[in-house]
């Protein structure tokens, strides 16, 4: 596909790329705790560690040449990625314990741990979509936390899917795995360690 969509295709695919997506998430992550919009501070700090470092290292290593692209295409690239996400996630998560910050902020950076490792085996082997994953584990948090009217953002899954499949940097199975993963898995999981800790 060429032409106007293909450029649809990738806005889509920059705009909701996983280091947004996640950024988004841990912002509202403390809404289901007092003191919301006041403690969204804590999930900037998560953020930094979740997000900002490892996107900031790809880059860096994309300006090197050891890397093929920002979005790390080549899939023998990602483990070691991966791995250094989870050391900086896990970094961020003592960090917010020392602060003191809200446990929602905690829990949603568990769930990415739990996420982040599953994709960094995973892409050992196989391709999964990290868009897909991110996406769906947003979109899904989201309206367990702020309930039926956020239902229309799934809309947003299969569109940025289909954004992955036309930039042909994915398989159809890859992005149903990564939806379903995202989806259940890591949703799952975190809605799981919300009414553990909470």
């Amino acid at each position: 596909m060429t032409g106007p969509w293909r450029t649809f295709a990738r806005i889509l695919t920059e705009a909701f790329q996983p280091p947004v997506v996640v950024l988004v998430l841990l912002l509202i992550s403390p809404a289901i705790e007092p003191g919301f919009p006041g403690t969204m501070w804590f999930g900037l700090l998560g953020a930094f560690f979740v997000c900002v470092l490892p996107l900031a290292y790809v880059l860096v290593m994309v300006k090197l040449g050891r890397i093929s692209d920002h979005h790390v295409s080549d899939r023998r690239q990602r483990p070691a990625l991966l791995l250094m996400a989870l050391v900086s996630v896990v970094t961020g998560l003592l960090v917010l314990q020392l602060v003191g910050g809200p446990v929602s902020v905690s829990v949603m950076i568990i769930a990415l741990i739990a996420g982040i490792a599953v994709l960094a085996v995973v892409s050992a082997f196989w391709k999964m979509s990290g868009h897909a994953s991110a996406l769906a584990a947003a979109v899904v948090i989201a309206v367990l936390m702020f309930g039926p009217p956020w239902l229309p953002l799934l809309i947003l899954v299969p569109a940025v899917g289909w954004s992955r499949l036309v930039l042909r940097a994915h398989t159809l199975g890859q992005v149903i795995a990564g939806s379903l993963f995202g989806g259940i898995v890591i949703a799952g999981l975190w809605w799981l360690l919300r009414e553990l800790m909470l």
